[in-house]
């Protein structure tokens, strides 16, 4: 049953990453610009509606973020998420909220997370759906214009409100991970007027993450993971994230990442206060060329679990 379960695994991604599309850029199509995080394997659900209820408990996560700080209207972001599974055991339910700034917009995200869980093997095969919208608005009525006719600025700046959907698949054991996942179904154009339109169904990013668990002593563990986010259209540059966290006796975590996509060198340290509540910061360095501008980025998580169920003895790591 476990072999099946991976057949299936691997043809889905392969399925996903062979999908074809055009290959140029459209001027016209909206992209919202979504916060980068450095401490997602905290809060799976940030990245794959699949993983709601996979901590078996209310698990709520709240998170802050300043990009590239140094720079005048910098990205900003604030995220809070809730997530559970419910008494049958195999359904989870989730929401996440999220408000991005940076420059003159302001971007809001709402969705709600469903996955259903199956035992498979030594761990929980979960598939997982979201829906939810994006709204984002841009207000030009902050800048000092010499000419207040100019038309790049007189263009209907009302709110965008873009309805959405995702999916995704998590299997998870004691000793290891894997997701797969897309975040966004649907993408939206621009006539230019200030007229939003339905674009296409085929234009979306895969999201794959995958991880495992060594342990060396009671006291020493190490967790090295891996994150991708593909473009099937390949409007965008492919980014992958390596990741690899020391833990302490389940209380300190001391971790570091490498992105690739922005050349950004990674340090993290989280503290498993006890085990319902983890505090944690990381400090992006730009390696490449936002050096010269940027003092980097730095990011507060908070996670507190409700009822917590997992003895100490027997913490979670996934």
């Amino acid at each position: 049953m476990l072999k099946r379960g991976f057949i299936f695994i691997i043809i889905l991604v392969l399925t996903i990453l062979r999908m074809e599309g055009q290959t140029g850029s459209d001027s016209t199509k909206i992209s919202l610009a979504y916060p980068v995080y450095s401490q997602y394997l905290q809060n799976g659900l940030m990245i794959n509606p699949a993983y709601a209820g996979s901590r078996e408990v209310l698990s709520f996560f709240m998170s802050g973020r300043l990009q590239w700080a140094g720079i005048d209207g910098a990205p900003k972001s604030e995220t809070l998420s809730l997530h559970s599974l419910l008494k049958n055991e195999r359904v989870g339910l989730g929401f996440t909220g999220q408000m991005f700034t940076y420059g003159l917009t302001k971007s809001y995200s709402v969705y709600a997370d469903y996955a259903y869980h199956l035992r498979l093997g030594e761990g929980k095969l979960s598939l997982g759906l979201k829906a939810g919208f994006d709204m984002s608005n841009t207000d030009y009525s902050n800048i000092l214009l010499n000419d207040k006719d100019d038309e790049a600025f007189l263009v209907n700046n009302k709110p965008y409100f873009l309805p959405n959907a995702g999916a995704g698949i998590y299997y998870y054991s004691k000793k290891y991970f894997f997701g797969a996942a897309i975040p966004s179904f649907l993408s939206y154009i621009n006539d230019g007027g200030g007229r939003v339109s339905f674009n296409a169904l085929s234009d979306f990013d895969v999201y794959i993450s995958a991880g495992a668990l060594i342990t060396f002593s009671p006291f020493f563990k190490f967790k090295p993971s891996a994150f991708i986010d593909y473009s099937v259209q390949k409007t965008k540059k492919m980014q992958l994230d390596l990741n690899g966290n020391f833990i302490l006796s389940d209380l300190v975590w001391i971790g570091g990442s490498w992105r690739t996509s922005e050349q950004v060198a990674v340090g993290i340290l989280q503290l498993q206060v006890n085990p319902q509540l983890m505090i944690g910061y990381s400090y992006d360095y730009p390696v490449g060329i936002m050096n010269t501008y940027s003092k980097g980025s730095h990011e507060i998580i908070i996670r507190y679990e409700f009822n917590y169920k997992v003895s100490a003895a027997n913490p979670r790591y996934f």
